[in-house]
């Protein structure tokens, strides 16, 4: 099944117009969008779009064989000139089958959202799901069967769709995810991609022509990964960034609860509004435990409450207690838990605070404290795929 992308952008494309905001303005040339719509083998056309037919002559196409035209979403705006032979654009009931002239095979699906799904079947049974903008599909079975050849939905717009149908088995290993109806609110270039990349997810340049069941590497999703970064600097969002779209993960806070701290209570309550509603959450240091065993994705926020713990633990703070044994066991548990993350079979994504490049603390704890969180990063990173240190809100990619 062949599968050109005319456009890959929202709804009113990218840059949208008049608009001020620095993706817009960095949006041009092979990154300038067109709303998204999709060419079928040059027979079923999925959103009639401004341009459509000047958009299919540039990829080298033509809509003079196209037997029909599918919406997926109500379209705003100026009315759309249909090119002179098209079909008239229309939407097939939630769950109704339609069967073409040219051997494919569509069915409605119903969306969580006004919209309509599209699960497309060649005549050699190359399956492809496309989904509208900000949609994502209602109700599932939770043993779908077969995982899609290819899925293409708004992967920075509902995350949280494409976690869904990995749930289901919907989206298997193999499975080609594309990102479309890629708005200004998603970042551009490189950035893009490294964050689609976390999400097994890739977006292509309008004009693309895919073919749906042909064998194309998926990305290769880091299985360990560090995100560091100073106070506000960003780091947390980005660390669960990179899981939303995972059916199932496990938050590992190990700041705890603190009575009486009104403060820490608000932080705490900010931190569990951003999360997806099917994350669990567990308030514990005892890290290792987690990593030697099987489950889900591992969030773990964050490694400097964990070193504040482990460092309670050994009286590490009295000077007396730190040289009578207090570091040797402090630097045992440290190496315990990177003997963890390197043995660790589950997705981890790991949070810490980057505390060496500002002012140097006034006491011997706090300096101490300093030292071997910086000991910890490093030892930390050694055994992380990748590594990001976020620095107002943008993330830098160290390694991987």
């Amino acid at each position: 099944m062949e599968l050109t992308l005319l456009g890959t952008g929202a709804p009113l494309g990218l840059p949208r117009p008049d608009c001020p905001c620095a993706v817009c303005a960095l949006s041009r040339g092979t990154r300038v969008r067109a709303a998204t719509a999709l060419l079928v083998d040059s027979a079923l056309l999925l959103d009639l779009t401004p341009g459509a037919a000047l958009a299919a002559a540039r990829s080298g196409h033509s809509l003079v064989g196209v037997r029909q035209v599918l919406l997926t979403h109500p379209h705003d705006g100026p009315a759309v000139e249909v090119p002179a032979g098209l079909p008239t654009a229309g939407r097939v009931p939630d769950g109704r089958e339609l069967t073409l002239i040219s051997g494919h095979t569509v069915r409605a699906v119903s969306m969580d959202s006004p919209g309509t799904g599209y699960e497309v079947t060649s005549a050699d049974g190359e399956r492809l799901l496309y989904l509208p903008p900000g949609g994502a599909p209602a109700g599932l079975p939770e043993n779908h069967g077969v995982p899609y050849d290819m899925v293409i939905a708004d992967v920075t717009g509902r995350p949280d769709g494409l976690a869904r149908l990995r749930a289901t088995g919907a989206v298997g290993p193999a499975t080609e995810v594309i990102a479309v109806h890629l708005d200004h609110d998603a970042p551009t270039g490189a950035e893009l991609d490294r964050r689609l990349a976390a999400a097994g997810a890739r977006a292509v340049p309008d004009g693309t022509t895919l073919y749906v069941g042909e064998y194309h590497e998926v990305p290769d999703v880091p299985r360990r990964t560090l995100v560091t970064g100073g106070a506000r600097s960003g780091k947390s969002v980005e660390a669960e960034q990179r899981l939303e779209t995972f059916p199932d993960v496990l938050y590992v806070a190990t700041g705890g609860t603190r009575e009486g701290d009104a403060e820490w209570a608000q932080r705490v309550d900010l931190h569990r509004e951003r999360r997806p509603g099917s994350w669990r959450t567990a308030e514990t240091c005892d890290l290792v435990p987690l990593l030697a065993g099987d489950g889900p994705a591992l969030l773990i926020d964050c490694l400097s409450l964990w070193l504040t713990d482990a460092m309670d633990r050994v009286g590490a703070w009295d000077d007396e207690r730190w040289a009578a044994g207090g570091q040797t066991a402090l630097r045992e548990r440290t190496a315990e838990l990177v003997a963890a993350v390197r043995a660790t079979g589950r997705t981890v994504v790991a949070v810490t605070n980057e505390v060496g490049s500002g002012v140097v603390p006034g006491t011997a704890a706090g300096r101490r404290f300093r030292d071997e969180l910086g000991r910890l990063n490093a030892a930390f990173a050694d055994e992380c795929e990748q590594v990001l240190l976020v620095v107002a809100g943008q993330p830098l990619v160290l390694r991987g």
